[in-house]
């Protein structure tokens, strides 16, 4: 592959990255929740057990302290509580309340069904292909941290 190949690559899959995302946040916009709000919510939904707010910043890939002023807006419109963990008190557990399962259930359909739209048409052996080349290029990503 050619250097204006590989260029012409990376700028695609950045364009497909931000277009998606763009697109998602405009269909859950008359929710009320900003797009870190609505992500922070989703990952935390994605967890069988209540992470540690380092755990869920993490699984975000955002920083500590922005995930904590998120947190507090997110507490305040009483979507998720944080508790002690009992095994370190310098450590905080994040919760779901009742009240964001709905909102969730409802960001989740949503994104369902744009992912279905945009896959559309697309063979599934062409699917598992690219899933594999994604994996390869996040694994040379980890090799360099």
């Amino acid at each position: 592959m050619s250097q204006f190949e590989q260029h012409t690559f990376a700028m695609q899959l950045t364009q497909l990255s931000r277009s998606w995302r763009a697109e998602l946040d405009r269909r859950l916009a008359d929710i009320g929740l900003s797009q870190a709000r609505w992500l922070v919510l989703l990952h935390l939904s994605r967890f069988e057990a209540a992470p540690t707010q380092s755990q869920l910043a993490q699984s975000v890939g955002i920083e500590g302290p922005t995930l904590a002023r998120l947190l507090d807006s997110l507490e305040g419109q009483g979507l998720v509580q944080r508790l002690e963990a009992p095994e370190d008190r310098r450590a905080k557990r994040v919760m779901l309340c009742e009240q964001a399962l709905p909102l969730i259930k409802r960001i989740q359909h949503i994104a369902d069904e744009l992912r279905g739209q945009l896959l559309a048409g697309i063979d599934p052996a062409d699917l598992q292909l690219c899933q594999q080349v994604h994996r390869r290029i996040l694994a040379n990503l980890q090799a360099l941290g």
